[in-house]
């Protein structure tokens, strides 16, 4: 993929920025990139933290596939952007659905968003500052003592990882990237409780995902349940 960057010190929301120009034709690889979001945001709109030094992108993609697997852009980019933290410390570990751990704190999310024939695929990255997320214990690369990692470097490490998953994915599937998120997969075998978005709660044993990317929770005596979105809690 061909990335055609667009920096700005700062904007609103670099999704909302991608939203634009993808819906007045912008191309495939167009990557947005601000200094700071003063109405950045997060899943199920919570407000994303924006400071100074962390990276707040938006990438627009133009899949050749059916709509309905768009969701599988979640994982596709889970794994670039740990496999990118992995370039800079060891143990990175992704949280279903869409978050990338360092030693079991958040250093990153996604968000997309999407109309027929495009997707833009938010993705912040805690590089010198961890704020604050309630129930979430967070971390930065700086707080990891890297401090000699810079936005522009971690970009420069982003875009070829970006760049090889969506390939694969393109052109193989969700198979091998659900092989490659299991090998990463945090917290398999553990309890776990899933807020649902009515506020409901399931809780079982984390079994790792399908073949759609559905989380799997297993009672004992009871079949697999899939859980297609929610919050996820491991006792940790």
């Amino acid at each position: 993929m061909d990335f055609i960057h667009h920096p700005f010190d700062v904007l609103g929301s670099t999704n909302d920025e991608a939203k634009a120009r993808a819906r007045i034709g912008a191309l495939a690889g167009t990557f947005i990139t601000a200094q700071q979001q003063t109405a950045g945001r997060g899943r199920q709109g919570r407000n994303w933290v924006s400071p100074v030094g962390n990276l707040f992108s938006s990438l627009i993609v133009r899949p050749s596939v059916d709509m309905s697997r768009y969701g599988e852009l979640a994982f596709v980019t889970a794994l670039a952007l740990g496999e990118t933290f992995g370039s800079f410390v060891p143990n990175w570990q992704l949280k279903w659905p869409n978050d990338v751990l360092i030693n079991g704190a958040k250093i990153s999310g996604l968000l997309l968003e999407s109309e027929p024939g495009w997707v833009v695929i938010g993705m912040g990255a805690n590089i010198m500052h961890a704020p604050d997320v309630p129930g979430r214990r967070t971390t930065s690369l700086h707080q990891l003592g890297r401090g000699d990692v810079t936005v522009p470097l971690f970009i420069q490490h982003l875009q070829p990882s970006l760049s090889k998953w969506l390939t694969i994915w393109e052109n193989e599937g969700f198979a091998p990237i659900r092989a490659a998120w299991l090998d990463h997969a945090y917290g398999i075998g553990q309890p776990v409780r899933v807020q649902l978005a009515d506020q409901s709660v399931c809780a079982g044993t984390f079994n790792g995902i399908d073949k759609d990317g559905a989380l799997l929770l297993s009672e004992p005596g009871q079949p697999h349940q899939r859980v297609l979105a929610g919050d996820v809690f491991f006792h940790d």
